[in-house]
């Protein structure tokens, strides 16, 4: 007579994702979305923002309430930046996760990595701390509380075998956005002039000081029509306070859709240098910050360029407008290099077609999925 054993169900498997920023959301999303064509069973949970929300996560604290940038910043919010950590961890322990995935954000995954593997679970990290930048000290912490590290910047491999640590490069993220179908912008459409797009940053902090000299400098082209990229976890009342910016036509959460219709932008450095590039549109970057958290940044920093541009191709492609030297007069010249000089808009499109190719080739989120599944299945 035949024995029937009975199906033992497994439970599904269970990531917690620790993301913080903007640009982060848009790549945690991405691998969610990617996980989830291979293994639809596959739980979310953990901190982002409406990207990975709605690509299926369960959000325990949005990343509206984690945008702090600078030493400044970061002091004043602390007891806030504490709690959020608190509620990290007490999520962690009822969820109990086959493994975290720490997304960029380095200031707080760094600092929660050793207490995560204490608690036996597998610590992954996804889009690397910049250590090759600054703070190289804690290359240690990666080494002893991070079990798999996916890099997206190509010289990172290199930087961390010199290190003793493996690093996974699979291609950048940003190449997978840039495969999918932009919807047209009616708006966008519908203006007669050439537009400049305006990329002031993704955190409160750094719009109040880049948006305005921005501003400053497109008002004085009056054939072109200034568009600002708003970031999706920042409220309309923050542009709202900037006076120069009230008249200015604003897109929320389109910012491929902005370049795909700009001839030049201004972008403050980070991952928007990037998606600005890969679009093919020449760009003037610019930064300002908080003068304490600049000048102790400085003393730290040992990097040549702040731009991601700039630096995976180790050469000044695009001019950079660090503080002081982001004025209206500077940015006004270089726009009008721009417009002018042929030669240098045919230098910046070669320097952008050798960027893509060191990128790595759309298909980095599906890569990195089937990895990540490896560790959670």
């Amino acid at each position: 007579m035949a024995i029937e054993v009975e199906a033992i169900e497994m439970p599904a498997p269970v990531l917690y994702i620790i993301c913080g920023e903007a640009s982060g959301d848009l790549h945690g999303a991405n691998l969610i979305q990617a996980i989830h064509k291979r293994n639809p069973e596959v739980q979310f949970f953990g901190t982002g923002g409406d990207r990975m929300q709605a690509a299926g996560m369960r959000l325990n604290t949005h990343i509206r309430e984690m945008n702090f940038m600078g030493f400044v910043e970061v002091l004043s919010n602390l007891p806030k930046i504490l709690g959020i950590m608190r509620s990290i961890k007490s999520e962690i322990l009822e969820r109990k996760p086959n493994a975290v995935l720490l997304v960029d954000y380095p200031g707080m995954n760094l600092k929660l990595a050793p207490w995560i593997q204490a608690q036996g679970i597998p610590v992954l990290y996804y889009i690397s701390p910049q250590l090759w930048a600054w703070k190289k000290d804690r290359i240690e912490i990666i080494r002893k509380y991070v079990n798999r590290l996916f890099v997206v910047l190509p010289f990172e491999e290199d930087f961390y075998r010199k290190e003793g640590i493996k690093a996974e490069f699979y291609g950048h993220p940003l190449l997978d956005e840039f495969e999918k179908q932009v919807e047209e912008l009616p708006e966008l459409k519908a203006i007669t002039k050439p537009i400049i797009a305006l990329l002031p940053g993704s955190r409160a902090q750094e719009i109040r000081k880049i948006l305005p000299e921005f501003l400053k400098a497109v008002h004085r082209f009056p054939g072109y029509e200034p568009v600002i990229a708003c970031a999706p976890a920042i409220s309309d009342s923050l542009y709202d306070s900037i006076p120069e910016a009230r008249s200015v036509k604003r897109v929320k959460s389109k910012t491929r859709e902005l370049l795909r219709n700009s001839r030049m932008a201004l972008v403050a450095s980070g991952t928007a240098t990037l998606e600005t590039a890969l679009a093919g549109v020449p760009q003037v970057v610019g930064y300002k910050a908080n003068a304490l958290s600049v000048f102790l940044a400085r003393q730290l920093v040992t990097v040549k360029y702040i731009s991601l541009v700039n630096l995976i191709l180790n050469k000044p492609a695009i001019l950079e407008l660090i503080q002081d030297e982001l004025t209206e007069d500077n940015l006004v010249q270089e726009l009008n290099a721009l417009i002018t000089d042929s030669k240098r808009r045919l230098e910046m499109e070669k320097d952008y077609q050798e960027l893509y190719k060191l990128l790595g080739g759309a298909g980095c989120s599906d890569r990195i999925a089937a990895q990540i599944l490896e560790v959670i299945e």
